[in-house]
């Protein structure tokens, strides 16, 4: 595990030492030192210490559930315009149409 995983507070074990997670980078030893943790270090778990929380799962959307509820809101912003703002939003819809078609493909 990782200690961008863990909560403020939770003890782990890093390079044979018991630490308790005091910051982003840092961790307290027993004794009350400071010790510098690297993002990189594959730290162990401590018995009696919850694991850390699975990663959140990756929310998706369909697109065309996104693309409909576009055109149902650009719909309803073109007829609250006049002609001047109806124009800065056909643009505006133009680039956002366009950025679809340049992406990687996932929508």
């Amino acid at each position: 595990m990782k200690l961008n995983q863990l909560p403020l507070g939770t003890r782990f074990e890093y390079q044979g030492k018991i630490l308790t997670k005091t910051g982003p980078m840092t961790g307290a030893t027993e004794k009350g030192g400071s010790v510098f943790i690297p993002k990189f270090a594959v730290l162990k778990a401590v018995d009696g210490e919850a694991p850390p929380p699975p990663p959140e799962a990756a929310r998706t959307v369909d697109a065309d559930t996104v693309l409909a509820a576009f055109e149902a809101y650009h719909g309803t912003a073109m007829r609250l315009v006049d002609e001047s703002g109806r124009m800065a939003l056909a643009a505006a819809r133009a680039r956002f149409m366009g950025a679809l078609d340049h992406d990687d493909g996932s929508a």
